[in-house]
C-alpha cells in the first residue's frame, strides 16, 4: 500500500499550462503503475493517463493526447501530468492512483486536486 498526495491544481485560463505532481510514500512505489485520473461534475471519473514502471508502456486518453504528458522520478517517488493547452473541458479533479500489479486495478488513491480552465 502506498499514501498518494497530489498537489498543482489550480485556477488557469484556456491555452495555458500545469504541472500535476503526485508524492508518494512506500517502498515499492518503483515498481507500480501510475495513473491519472479524473472526474467533472456529474460524469464519471476517467483515466487519463499512466505510466509503468519502466516507463516503456505509457497510455493517453485519446482527449489528451498531444497536450498531456505521464512522467516519473522512482528516485522521489514521485508522478507528474503536465498538462498544456488546457481548455475549459479539461476542468476536473485530478486524482492519482496507484496499480501494484500492473493489472489495471488501481488500489491506493490520493485526495484529488482541482483543475479549472477558464475560458
Amino acid at each position: 500500500q502506498v499514501q498518494l498526495v497530489e498537489s498543482g491544481g489550480g485556477l488557469v485560463q484556456a491555452g495555458g499550462s500545469l504541472r500535476l505532481t503526485c508524492a508518494a510514500s512506500g517502498r515499492t512505489f518503483s515498481t507500480y503503475t501510475m495513473g491519472w485520473f479524473r472526474q467533472a461534475p456529474g460524469k464519471e471519473r476517467k483515466r487519463v493517463a499512466a505510466i509503468n514502471w519502466s516507463r516503456n508502456n505509457i497510455y493517453y486518453a485519446d482527449s489528451v493526447k498531444g497536450r498531456f504528458t505521464i512522467s516519473r522520478d522512482n528516485a522521489k517517488n514521485t508522478v507528474y501530468l503536465q498538462m498544456n493547452s488546457l481548455k475549459s473541458e479539461d476542468t476536473a479533479v485530478y486524482y492519482c492512483a496507484a496499480d501494484p500489479d500492473g493489472n489495471g486495478v488501481y488500489k491506493d488513491w490520493g485526495q484529488g486536486t482541482q483543475v479549472t480552465v477558464s475560458s
